[in-house]
């Protein structure tokens, strides 16, 4: 029996389209974000993609460098 995919949880799926829309906002990269705030590429890439949250720590680099508050990376699209 195959395996699905588990349905991605809602909140990763917010929090990762609003740093797309904030990256994209301030003319970044995925690449130039990342490096930015200390990960991979390919695991920023998830983040955006709703499959991981990212921790604490992380979330106050992608905060920083996105120059925005709290309430715009968990705001309702």
């Amino acid at each position: 029996m195959p395996s699905q995919k588990p349905e991605l949880c809602q909140y990763r799926k917010r929090l990762g389209k609003n740093v797309a829309l904030l990256r994209a906002q301030r003319h970044l990269t995925q690449e130039e974000l990342a490096e930015k705030t200390g990960v991979s590429s390919r695991y920023m890439q998830s983040i955006e993609a709703g499959e991981y949250f990212p921790s604490l720590p992380t979330l106050i680099r992608l905060r920083s460098q996105l120059k925005c508050d709290w309430n715009n990376l968990f705001a309702r699209l």
